[in-house]
């Protein structure tokens, strides 16, 4: 079993840097999920450990991910996401060079669950949603260009969807259209950051997951 990369931890939740290739909540289909190394770690201090399934990353997808040790904490979680309380910072690496620096998609997204995908389509209905990214820039290498992306909604593969439906699929996804090679199980999205604040008596609290140890996420970022 792969080992767990803890990012902080305390009595209400863990945060880790999911290994990109496993998916996130346990499965009766999966010897290793994030979820079963995080139980495995809780046991070795409780014997019963309480473990909530905050969020989750897609399986291609590595970075940031919270687990509640406490049904309470999960509830307020659970609370902060459905409000949009919550600001996610991802990574993604694309071969071509985007067209502008610096942009926001707004497109309509329809969940394709035959093929395990999403599509973009071009107006709302309703099984179409609407859903909004910002994307910058930032760095660029032999591989192709960094870019950092803030999602404004939470919808099924809507970075790959989005980033792909302008001609920007991320690096490694086939599903979306890229022709470039990477890692078995994986694509070149980072879950990098994650804001949040439990309670208006509490700072809010940021968390972030280094990236992947490879030659594709070796930058010279711009400032």
């Amino acid at each position: 079993m792969q080992n767990l990369d803890i990012v902080h931890e305390n009595n209400d939740y863990i945060v880790v840097n999911k290994t990109a290739g496993l998916i996130s909540e346990k499965s009766s289909y999966e010897d290793c999920t994030v979820e079963t190394q995080v139980l495995d770690h809780l046991l070795k201090n409780k014997p019963k450990p309480y473990i909530g399934v905050i969020h989750r990353l897609d399986r291609v997808t590595s970075g940031v991910l919270i687990f509640a040790k406490k049904k309470s904490t999960l509830v307020a979680f659970n609370n902060l996401f459905s409000s949009r309380q919550v600001q996610k910072t991802y990574l993604a690496i694309v071969k071509d060079k985007p067209a502008k620096t610096k942009a926001t998609l707004t497109n309509f997204l329809v969940k394709n669950n035959l093929e395990k995908r999403a599509d973009i389509v071009q107006s709302k209905s309703k099984e179409a949603q609407e859903c909004s990214l910002s994307y910058q820039v930032i760095g660029e290498n032999d591989f192709g260009y960094l870019l950092e992306i803030k999602p404004k909604t939470g919808r099924f593969h809507q970075i790959r969807a989005q980033l792909a439906h302008i001609g920007l699929p991320i690096i490694g996804d086939e599903k979306y259209g890229s022709d470039q090679a990477y890692l078995p199980l994986s694509i070149c999205l980072h879950a990098s950051q994650i804001t949040y604040q439990l309670s208006d008596s509490e700072a809010p609290q940021t968390f972030e997951a280094p990236l992947p140890k490879n030659d594709f996420w070796t930058f010279k970022t711009r400032e």
